[in-house]
């Protein structure tokens, strides 16, 4: 079966072709697509709020990707969906080292509720 030239008009049959790399929820959002005559991505989503790609870095965003179904989405969302992640990272790592940067700062106030010298 994987003889090119034993298949119609040589194309790949079942999971071996591009729909191998698509899930269920995919196939079904973009095949309903189709029969509506809509494009191949949500655009509904848009109109409706904040697109992940357009969302600021933080709690909110956080929220969406967690709870983001990431098996229904198409392609291109989930090209999104990994960017905004990306930015939350980026974002999180800038809160981190921050942090640890003022944590580390020879000018750190005291702590409240402890004494700076050892001997108290």
């Amino acid at each position: 079966m994987n003889d090119p030239s034993k298949r119609p008009n040589g194309y790949p049959q079942g999971l071996d072709g591009p729909m191998k790399a698509m899930s269920p929820g995919v196939v079904d959002f973009l095949f309903r697509q189709l029969v509506a005559g809509e494009p191949p991505e949500d655009v509904q989503w848009r109109r409706e709020g904040t697109v992940l790609g357009e969302q600021q870095p933080g709690a909110e965003l956080a929220r969406r990707l967690a709870e983001t179904d990431v098996e229904s989405l198409t392609p291109v969302e989930l090209f999104d969906y990994v960017r905004a992640a990306q930015r939350l990272g980026a974002w999180a790592d800038r809160l981190r080292e921050s942090a640890v940067a003022r944590y580390c700062s020879p000018e750190r106030p005291a702590t409240p509720g402890r004494h700076s010298d050892a001997s108290a």
